[in-house]
């Protein structure tokens, strides 16, 4: 009996599970243990574990310990093989790492590493250890290791408010995430104290000060609950995935998609954590997004830096990064979280400024006020961070030369009164004190004219209010003239100067699309691989304002093929970066965790198909990171030359298959040429001469002559073919040594007709040449071989009883021979192809006759002689051939060929 709750179920792994799996395939397997505080054994429970494996005949070798001086610890590595540590010279010091390379060349079954989160020497390949633990996993080497919960980068701001200790050796959450199995080692804060103060964890010295700061009962109470929670969420995650591949129905939960914004504050990283950990809770995705005013720039470095650093973090834990312009900062940020199906905004209080008090609302209130339909969550900062402003007032800076610059626009306009007040009244001098306004926020923007303007009020109502030369201020009137006066200077001097901050930022984000723009129109343009490398080159040096080397793939490793300003040599850390970039498909070097140490940041070359190279960059002035304008820019450059290089190499590869079809081709047309061509010859004169040998005096002598005859000509018509498959291997061979002697062309056509009359006696042939022709340029000779091989070709592609013409004549200023037959003719699409070698026409009798070489011979040798060939049927329905040489003509008269004769 069927049961009716699941009738017609099927049991059908996720799609996304099946592929998680598929991506893990051939990965070792990460196992990590993982505690509250330093003391809880997590390396002794590791090692003890790793020992009974080693026991059951698995082979474990133990890759970095750290006993910290515990004997019970260190009794456990008594059995196990321990790699040799690398030595890293650092600061006048050794320095002792696990070594990577030792540990992949030896690939154990099980690997023990201590210390997850551990940071490396300067100079090593990754900045951090769970880097070199993943390079091991691809490899596919099962390894164990421990770490504690504090150094998981989206708890760092939580341990920080628990413990008061900011950790700065942390983690990425998806590292983690990505483990496949996690071991809690707990222990009881009051048992984990007690061995504090038995001397089993640190020193008794270091021990007292732990238990005063980092291990009070308290704060390991509140890491302990961390741990669990962390790891409970991890076993939820593990057995979510185990019943998707195994196809069991869910329900599941629904995932939310999560956009945190990015301030340029220091509360950034903290409100990065906070929706870091909400999604994790609630198994989403996130989007980190930056807002950015598009009518001025920020000239804030501080800002700048914080931002940047902050989505850094984000993309570290698991989010996508935007950086989006906008006018109005809620309504941008609202109108993005709509077109990308955002249920959840977090975002941070926003403190109202006055300005925000008497115009506005901060950022926060506007969004809690206008979002509908998604949930907003804003989190309050802590009394350590200062709440991030958004506002339409920028921050005030006003630089020393600027201040002066005011200072002398306002001087300026004080000069100026005097003067014209000294030779005749001026009722409206306030014109010329707001003029030094406008000039000041037209040059140096919004703060200057700020400025200005209170210095044009004090300087006005100083010299030119009465009484003069005090700020004291007589007449009321006069007082609100002066303060009318200061009003309308400020507020026009900010609306001159946002205009002016307006323009710029248009003018730096049009020269960056222009830049843009040439980039991409200079490589359509380029005419090789060599022009688009020197290019980019040439680009991203002049975008980093510093040096940029770009290389490619060449004989299995890495060339530089081209570099600004030119140079050949990189650092040792330098090529381990690009060989990184190159291999991982990823950053390495300068400004990354992949070797830091180098001078050069590394990006991969991506093509749609495969990675071509790396291209490093070296920023001028070594700043301590990489502009986030700078870095876009840079990436839009490679993309771009990325799709040229491999637009440059497709056409390359695609020319090379042509050759290689063009040679099959005539590979193809010689075999047939010479099957034919050397067969029916070879058949013929085999026949007669056995014949002849056999049948001998028994044959009538008419028979026999008959036979000679056929003997004869086979033979005659073998040697030609031999001579065109001579003459085509010289013509390809290089340029012919044609000479350059005066030829009579009327010669050169009688010649030629006596020659074809004793080859095809049969065939008829008419000339036509017209009196007193000049001379031309060329091989006598090698001129009469081409006429002949059109008088050949007609004699082949027309009817023996027809007639063949031959005429030449002076036209357009070129002496022509025309060769013309009533042949079947030439199909219109063939017209060109006939010179081609071993193209052939099929003939009257509807065979290709000849070998395809005779065509391809004259056309080849009339080029070498400064002439040119074409072929026509002019005949209704493409019937009769008419191939007309045009040769250049000689200005010199008939007597210089005597003159010619003579010397020769």
């Amino acid at each position: 009996m069927t049961d009716p709750w699941n009738a017609g179920a099927e049991r059908r792994p996720s799609t996304k599970a099946l592929m998680e799996l598929a991506a893990n395939e051939g990965r070792g397997k990460l196992k990590v243990f993982l505690g509250m505080a330093p003391g809880v054994g997590k390396t002794y429970a590791m090692l003890s574990v790793g020992k009974a494996l080693k026991a059951q005949g698995v082979d474990v070798v133990v890759g970095v310990v750290e006993t910290h001086g515990r004997s019970d610890t260190a009794a456990l590595l008594d059995g196990l093989e321990v790699l040799a540590r690398r030595t890293v010279p650092y600061r006048k010091h050794t320095l002792m790492e696990f070594d990577v390379d030792a540990a992949i060349a030896r690939r154990p079954g099980l690997l023990l590493v201590d210390e997850f989160a551990h940071t490396n020497a300067p100079g090593l390949v990754h900045a951090k250890r769970y880097q070199d633990v993943e390079g091991i996993l691809q490899a596919g080497i099962d390894v164990w290791t421990t770490m504690n919960i504090q150094h998981l980068d989206s708890l760092n701001d939580v341990v920080a408010r628990i413990t008061g200790i900011t950790v700065h050796e942390t983690i990425p959450d998806r590292v983690l995430e990505r483990a496949d199995e996690i071991v809690v080692v707990d222990l009881p804060p009051e048992e984990l104290i007690q061995r504090l103060k038995d001397g089993k964890v640190y020193l008794p010295d270091n021990a007292r000060r732990a238990i005063g700061q980092f291990f009070k009962p308290g704060n390991l109470t509140a890491l302990r609950e961390l741990a669990l929670r962390r790891t409970a969420a991890r076993v939820d995650e593990q057995m979510l995935a185990q019943l998707r591949q195994q196809g069991i129905e869910g329900p599941w939960p629904t995932a939310d998609r999560l956009l945190v914004c990015v301030a340029g504050d220091e509360f950034a990283e903290t409100i990065v954590r906070s929706a870091s950990r909400m999604t994790q809770a609630q198994k989403g995705e996130w989007i980190a997004l930056h807002l950015m005013q598009s009518d001025r720039e920020t000239t804030d470095r501080d800002i700048v830096k914080r931002s940047d650093k902050a989505l850094r973090l984000a993309e570290r834990l698991g989010a996508a990064s935007v950086r989006l312009n906008t006018t109005d900062m809620a309504a941008g940020l609202l109108a993005y979280a709509k077109r990308n199906n955002i249920t959840q905004i977090v975002i941070g209080r926003s403190a109202a400024n006055r300005f925000d008090k008497w115009f506005g609302r901060s950022l926060s209130d506007r969004i809690l006020a206008e979002a509908k339909g998604i949930t907003v969550t804003v989190i309050t900062p802590d009394a350590a961070h200062e709440p991030a402003k958004h506002s339409w007032i920028p921050k005030p800076h006003v630089g020393v030369s600027s201040a002066l610059a005011a200072s002398l626009f306002v001087a300026a306009a004080v000069s100026v009164g005097l003067v014209a007040e000294h030779f005749t009244p001026v009722p409206n001098l306030s014109m010329l004190f707001l003029l030094a306004v406008l000039i000041s926020a037209i040059r140096y923007g919004i703060w200057t004219a700020v400025l200005s303007s209170v210095l044009s009020f004090l300087a006005y109502n100083f010299f030119f209010i009465d009484p003069r030369h005090t700020l004291t201020i007589a007449q009321p009137h006069e007082f609100l003239s002066l303060l009318t006066f200061l009003v309308v200077a400020a507020v026009t001097g900010g609306l001159t100067g946002r205009l002016h901050e307006q323009a710029v930022a248009t003018r730096l984000r049009a020269e960056a699309t222009q830049s843009l723009y040439d980039f991409s129109r200079k490589l359509t343009g380029a005419k090789g691989l060599d022009e688009v490398l020197w290019l980019l080159a040439a680009q991203c040096a002049a975008t980093a304002n510093g040096r940029s080397v770009v290389l490619l793939k060449r004989d299995g490793g890495l060339a530089i093929v081209g570099s600004w300003p030119p140079e050949d040599e990189l650092s040792t850390s330098d090529w381990a970066a690009a060989r990184w970039a190159n291999e991982k498909g990823v950053q390495a070097g300068r400004y990354t965790d992949t070797l830091p140490v180098a001078q050069f940041q590394f990006r991969p070359l991506i093509s749609t198909k495969e990675t071509l190279g790396a291209v490093g960059v070296a920023l001028g002035g070594d700043p301590d990171s990489m502009p986030s304008a700078t870095e876009s820019a840079l990436q839009s450059f490679i993309d771009q030359a990325a799709v040229a290089i491999e637009r440059t190499m497709l056409v390359d590869q695609a020319a090379r298959v042509e050759a290689l079809a063009e040679t099959d081709r005539l590979r193809g047309a010689l075999l047939s040429s010479v099957s034919h061509d050397l067969k029916t010859p070879l058949a013929s004169i085999v026949g007669s001469a056995s014949s002849l040998r056999q049948l001998g005096d028994r044959m009538p002598k008419a028979a026999q002559a008959d036979l000679l005859a056929t003997i004869e000509e086979e033979a005659e018509r073998l040697s030609s073919f031999v001579t065109n498959l001579l003459d085509m291997t010289k013509l390809e061979s290089g340029p012919l040594d044609i000479r350059r002697e005066l030829v009579d062309a009327g010669d050169a056509v009688r010649g030629a007709v006596a020659r074809a009359a004793k080859s095809f006696p049969a065939r008829k042939a008419t000339m036509k040449i017209a009196p007193s022709l000049p001379l031309v340029r060329g091989d006598a000779a090698l001129l009469q071989q081409v006429i002949f091989n059109l008088l050949d070709n007609a004699n082949k592609y027309s009817d023996a009883k027809s007639v063949t013409n031959i005429e030449v004549q002076v036209l357009a200023g070129e002496l022509r021979i025309i060769v013309s037959d009533a042949g079947v003719g030439i199909p219109a699409d063939a017209l060109e192809k006939v010179f081609e070698k071993f193209y052939r026409v099929a003939g009257s009798d509807g065979r290709a006759a000849g070998t395809g070489l005779g065509l391809s011979i004259a056309a080849a040798l009339v080029k070498a002689m400064g002439g040119a060939i074409r072929a026509e049927s002019p005949a209704a329905g493409n019937k009769g051939t008419r191939m007309t040489i045009a040769l250049p003509i000689s200005d010199e008269p008939k007597s210089a060929m005597q003159t010619q004769a003579n010397r020769i």
